[in-house]
């Protein structure tokens, strides 16, 4: 499964983007902003490709996807959320957007949680490609 966040907008509230599964779009994404120089919690994750898992997350006491091996970033997960106070490095996925904000939030997430999930135990890699803003 290929996954693809191409990065919309970047202020210094947040990032906003369209989240495309196999090239089609699906949702709306929003992350930390993007930065020269990491800030840490507050600092988007570099562009790039990940390979994603699916693991238990202590924070949120569930399974969530998880990105690999992301330079200088550890624990970055896709959740759902609404707003940069809600991830810290992660990418928050949504229904609708608006100014440094998504909607809809724990609906858009559990459709790809479901698309991830069946892909992961049908044996299918997943990967991510976060483009730059």
């Amino acid at each position: 499964m290929k996954l693809e966040v191409k990065r919309e907008v970047s202020n210094d509230v947040c990032t906003v983007g369209a989240l495309y599964v196999n090239d089609v779009f699906k949702f709306f994404t929003l992350e930390d902003p993007v930065r020269d120089v990491k800030i840490m919690h507050e600092t988007a994750i570099p562009a790039g490709e990940y390979r994603v898992d699916i693991s238990f997350s202590n924070r949120f006491k569930r399974d969530l996807p998880i990105l690999l091996n992301v330079p200088g970033f550890t624990g970055i997960r896709i959740h759902p959320g609404n707003t940069a106070a809600n991830t810290s490095g992660c990418i928050l996925v949504g229904m609708t957007k608006g100014y440094n904000v998504i909607n809809y939030s724990k609906p858009a997430f559990d459709s790809l949680y479901e698309m991830l999930l069946t892909a992961h135990m049908n044996g299918e890699a997943i990967w991510i490609k976060v483009g730059p803003a």
